[in-house]
């Protein structure tokens, strides 16, 4: 937040003292594991769809179409609406539970909404596990689905909340890279059931994601709550000592009169939802909505969803199949480690335009090999052309894992002011899992009605979505979050003009309570909380 005429509130491009400590890496560590059940699920799920006893329990008809595709062809034999449904119902239900979510991250805290979703999950696999028919099946991946909101809402503004400026970047992605491992484990455990005899293989999958869940329960219980949410909740000299202790100084009190006056003014928005549709919340609005349909509109989760079914439709083989999707769960968390390391020094633009590029190439190869070798009804793909599409698929899970994957829940975890803060990350989530349900929900049938154009239409969205940042993302490495709109905003060649008159009348209006109440100089901002 700008200074506004408090000479206490430090100016527009202060760096606060900050020291990496531990309680920082082990509560940072211990809330990304919300990423590691979301990436279980969604890994886990492509790999049971495409196990034959599964099928055969809940879906009879996929089951004797992958026996005998018939004149369907190999592009339709995984082609069901209930199928899907077993795989969106999940995001469906995230995207509800998001914005009850957004209440209990402002009231209750980030901690509490963590644990929440960690007791949702915990619920959903223990219904999974023991389903006995199709409607136990989706109920418990609804209550899956509630476990991803709530941990979508609370985890990334807490990493960005409690980590130091410098190294925002990198803690943040570890909410991503607990979502890859969590996909790797996933296929790698489904390696090892579908040799299961006896038909319960893939319960052993399902019930497996009550390891990440419980991990993520437990570390909510560790973790303490952020400095942000406790000042925010009126417990100041609770949210200073825990300032104190994750910044390794007895130097905060700058940061924390930045907190408590960036918290006066968030109490003043009674209705954040309504504020955040205000012209000066316009650009974080506009790029957290983006992000989200962008991210989605890669095709990732089509791949990471049906990685085994998509292989096993190009004529890979059940066993060959698992296996390539293990490759990629591999080469998915190699590279946002990558990211990590580089998007606090490269940068975001770099790493999002780096990896469109990547992205392009990598889709239209696969769509020509596709074409040109993949026909309706033929068994198998040369064993030369499916390393190559294999190789592809990777090249193309490496771009978006270190840049599209993790940025996209980085940048508006970073960029909206704390007033309306929780309301845009319900705004990020609802808008994902939006369109995660959508995607999972149409892919299949896009695959049967597409057939290999499927990769054209997702990197023709590769090449919308980099003009987009291009021109309309700035960088915000190295930025405080609470100077995003004097130093990134105000900067930018387009977006500035949402920042002018009205953001100035905010500032004169700050600058004039102060000279009221005689504190020009020495305004002490926990005196109004």
């Amino acid at each position: 937040m700008p200074a506004g005429g408090f000479s206490s509130v430090p100016p527009a491009g202060v760096e606060f003292e900050a020291k990496i400590t531990p309680i920082v890496i082990v509560s940072c560590v211990m809330a990304a594991t919300g990423g590691l059940i979301f990436g279980y699920d969604i890994g886990v799920s492509g790999g049971v769809t495409a196990m034959p006893d599964f099928q055969k329990k809940f879906f009879p008809v996929v089951y004797h179409r992958t026996i005998n595709p018939g004149t369907e062809g190999n592009y339709c034999k995984y082609d069901n609406q209930g199928l899907q449904l077993f795989t969106s119902s999940l995001y469906l239900a995230g995207l509800t539970a998001t914005f009850f979510a957004s209440y209990t991250t402002r009231a209750l805290g980030r901690r509490l909404t963590m644990l929440i979703g960690g007791l949702f999950f915990i619920v959903g696999v223990v219904l999974n596990g023991a389903a006995q028919n199709l409607a136990m099946l989706i109920i418990g991946r609804i209550l899956l689905g509630c476990g991803v909101g709530f941990a979508n809402q609370a985890v990334p503004l807490f990493l960005s909340e409690i980590a130091p400026t410098r190294i925002r970047g990198g803690l943040n992605i570890l909410f991503q890279l607990n979502v890859t491992i969590g996909i790797l484990f996933a296929n790698l455990v489904n390696y090892g059931t579908a040799k299961i005899k006896g038909g319960w293989g893939w319960r052993l999958s399902l019930g497996l994601a009550g390891i990440p869940a419980l991990l993520l329960t437990s570390g909510a219980l560790l973790v303490v709550d952020s400095p942000t949410s406790l000042i925010e909740r009126g417990r100041l000299e609770q949210g200073k000592a825990v300032l104190r202790k994750i910044r390794g100084t007895d130097n905060i009190e700058p940061e924390f009169l930045e907190l408590v006056e960036a918290s006066r003014l968030a109490k003043q928005v009674k209705h954040p939802f309504r504020d955040l549709l205000q012209r000066r919340n316009r650009p974080q609005l506009v790029i957290a909505v983006a992000l989200q349909i962008f991210q989605q509109c890669t095709g990732i989760n089509a791949i990471m969803f049906y990685a085994p079914v998509l292989f096993d439709t190009l004529g890979f083989g059940n066993d060959a199949a698992l296996y390539s999707a293990v490759i990629t769960g591999a080469v998915n968390v190699l590279s946002t480690v990558v990211s990590i390391y580089s998007v606090d020094k490269v940068g975001r633009r770099v790493l999002l335009l780096e990896a469109g590029v990547q992205m392009f190439f990598s889709q239209v190869i696969i769509a020509i090999i596709l074409g040109l070798k993949v026909k309706d009804h033929s068994d198998d793909l040369h064993k030369g052309f499916a390393i190559l599409v294999v190789v592809m698929v990777c090249t193309f899970v490496s771009a978006f894992a270190w840049s599209w994957g993790p940025l996209g829940w980085l940048i508006p975890s970073e960029t909206f002011p704390l007033e309306t803060r929780s309301a845009g990350q319900s705004v990020t989530v609802c808008v994902n899992l939006l369109f995660t349900f959508i995607i999972a929900q149409a892919f299949l049938s896009m695959l049967c009605h597409f057939k290999f154009g499927i990769f054209l239409f997702f990197s023709g969205w590769v090449v919308v979505m980099s003009i987009f940042t291009l021109f309309l993302i700035p960088e915000t490495k190295n930025v405080p979050i609470e100077e995003m709109a004097e130093r990134v905003w105000k900067q930018h060649w387009f977006w500035r003009r949402f920042m002018d008159d009205e953001y100035d009348e905010t500032a004169a209006a700050k600058g004039d309570f102060a000279e009221k109440n005689g504190h020009a100089k020495g305004y002490d901002p926990t005196s109004q909380l």
